[in-house]
C-alpha cells in the first residue's frame, strides 16, 4: 500500500518541532546544499490545498430576518 508523501511545509514544521525538543539538528541556511530552493517553494505553493470557501455575510440571514421569515 503506497504511503502519502508529506509536503515541504510539513517537513519543515516537523524538523522545527524536533529541534525545539532538543534533537540537536539545525535548519539549513538558504542556498546551502540540501536546503529547499525557491523553485521547490514555488512548486509547493502550486500544490497546496485551497482553504474551503465560507459563506459571505450576504448569504446568511440575520436573526431578525429569520424571525420575520418564520412569522409569515
Amino acid at each position: 500500500m503506497p504511503t502519502k508523501k508529506t509536503g515541504l511545509y510539513a517537513n519543515i514544521h516537523a524538523k522545527q518541532e524536533r529541534i525545539k525538543h532538543g534533537s540537536g539538528e539545525k535548519m539549513r541556511k538558504p542556498g546551502a546544499k540540501g536546503a529547499p530552493t525557491a523553485e521547490s517553494f514555488a512548486q509547493s505553493e502550486k500544490t497546496a490545498k485551497k482553504p474551503p470557501r465560507t459563506k459571505t455575510h450576504r448569504a446568511t440571514r440575520s436573526k431578525r430576518a429569520k424571525s420575520r421569515h418564520r412569522a409569515r
